[in-house]
């Protein structure tokens, strides 16, 4: 009732610019109860009936429907009936209207007109029987008019028979019905499956997520595991990082090579020729720990790739320093009365870079004890693909390894600045400072765009930082050397080594 109120209020063809309201009493079933509600909507106790910014004034009963029981309904049809209020049975007579194409009306006792749907099937040829008409019979209309057509609808024969409605095609698989408003349930929109859900049947009403690891095909309409992506040898940009990774250390195989060859040289003498080996040594490992970064983690790679670069870029830091300080005490030891190379010879610089290096190993250990890196499915930087990564344990062991190594090289910077206006044709502070700045650069941008590169591309970065700034180290200690020793042989001697001019 209360849907058939509010449809009339909203329409403006069945009571243009009248408001009807309504009060809903409880009769409990019961012939007193229901004798009471009627005197008290006879005598206006409640007479305020529907009122909104429209509508001010008090209503005034202008119906009264009765109950289910009939009984209750007798008790105040009599009593209500003594005011002319017009009733629950008498009005019923006169309604005759069409809704939705339907027809309302009821009949001489107060019940609704007899409604029915004809259907007539006949068989054709092939497997499927097809329904020819489907309508209503109204007994209240003119002769020959009481049949209507309403629709036609197909039956297919075989496994589940459902009747399909002309008035919307069948949902093919990878869509969903959704039922079209204010229409029959036969018809409906056929909208395709949300990203991530299929359907496999027709006509389905929903549509289902695939399991976390999978993902529909282009038809929304299976599941398929989703492609596991990682940084794979066979691929170009791998490919590309590990030739220049090769390229590096045999770069630094051959330059420790040219050293051992020359090593009696007063160029190769005057620039702590065991230090030198030993980062050159460094520098080697550093090119090739860049390879184990390609490949499908797992989880001895990932606890191999991180701590790997940790302790050899921590033993090449330690090199380039020791040599720093070097520079530093040789210049010292010129000053008359100065023996301070007596406190960092060759035993104290093999101890400071074990030093050095020992932290970084302690560091590593602690890592990968407490809670070593692993590797992860990655099901959330992708919906439609899986990034098989190394999760780094705990961020924080990471983060010391990288800043212990950021601490030294900024050290090592600070000194080689100190030491770069010293007067010496062979002067490595020079050298050492350019290549503390190409570090010191590489790693500051490396941050930010390892935080924010998705996937495979994370470990890119990360390659590329590990050989950008080993060739800068390389390239800037020992390649102004090599020039000199192969193609300047005239340079490489005690004369011009000593001129300060």
């Amino acid at each position: 009732m209360i849907f058939a109120i509010e449809e009339i209020n909203n329409s403006t063809e069945f009571l243009p610019d009248i408001n009807l309201g309504y009060q809903i009493y409880d009769s409990c079933a019961s012939v007193p109860v229901a004798s009471h509600v009627a005197f008290q909507l006879s005598n206006g106790q409640d007479p305020v009936f529907y009122k909104d910014s429209n509508c001010s004034q008090s209503g005034m009963v202008m119906a009264v429907v009765g109950e289910s029981g009939s009984t209750p309904s007798i008790s105040m049809s009599r009593i209500i009936g003594s005011f002319n209020i017009p009733q629950v049975f008498t009005e019923l007579k006169k309604v005759d209207f069409y809704q939705n194409g339907y027809p309302v009306s009821f009949d001489a006792n107060g019940d609704p007109m007899a409604f029915y749907e004809l259907v007539n099937w006949q068989k054709i040829e092939s497997e499927v029987t097809e329904l020819v008409t489907v309508g209503y019979y109204d007994a209240s209309l003119p002769k020959g008019q009481e049949f209507h057509i309403n629709r036609n609808i197909t039956w297919i024969e075989g496994g589940t028979q459902v009747p399909v409605s002309v008035c919307s095609e069948r949902c093919p698989t990878g869509t969903r019905k959704v039922l079209q408003k204010g229409k029959p349930i036969c018809c409906y929109d056929c909208i395709p499956c949300p990203e991530g859900e299929i359907s496999n049947t027709t006509d389905s009403p929903d549509c289902f997520l695939c399991p976390i690891e999978f993902w529909p095909n282009a038809e929304r309409d299976a599941c398929f595991p989703k492609p596991v992506e990682f940084l794979s040898f066979d691929e170009v940009l791998a490919i590309i990082l590990a030739t220049f990774s090769v390229i590096g250390a045999c770069l630094a195989i051959i330059t420790g090579a040219i050293f051992f060859r020359h090593r009696t040289t007063p160029i190769v003498r005057a620039n702590n020729s065991e230090l030198s080996f030993l980062l050159l040594f460094s520098l080697t490992l550093c090119f090739l720990c860049s390879l184990t970064f390609i490949g499908a983690p797992s989880e001895w790679s990932c606890m191999l790739r991180h701590t790997a670069f940790g302790i050899t870029f921590v033993l090449c830091i330690s090199c380039v320093l020791g040599k720093t300080v070097v520079v530093l005490m040789a210049f010292k030891a010129t000053l008359p009365g100065s023996n301070v190379m007596k406190w960092f010879g060759p035993l104290q610089q093999r101890m400071t870079v074990v030093f050095f290096t020992f932290i970084q190993v302690l560091i590593c250990t602690v890592w990968l004890v407490l809670s070593p890196p692993f590797p992860m499915k990655n099901l959330t930087t992708y919906k439609e693909k899986i990034i098989l990564e190394c999760a780094l344990g705990s961020a924080a062991g990471f983060w010391a390894v990288l800043g212990y190594i950021g601490l030294l090289a900024v050290f090592c910077f600070v000194l080689a600045v100190l030491a770069r206006k010293l007067p010496d044709n062979f002067n490595e502070a020079k050298l050492i400072t350019f290549s503390m700045l190409i570090f010191c650069a590489v790693w500051i941008t490396f941050i930010p765009a390892y935080v924010s590169s998705p996937g495979k591309f994370t470990v890119a970065v990360e390659i590329f930082a590990i050989l950008a700034s080993s060739f800068g180290l390389i390239l800037c200690i020992f390649a102004p050397k090599c020039l000199i020793i192969i193609f300047q042989p005239e340079k490489n001697s005690k004369k011009y080594l000593m001129n300060k001019n």
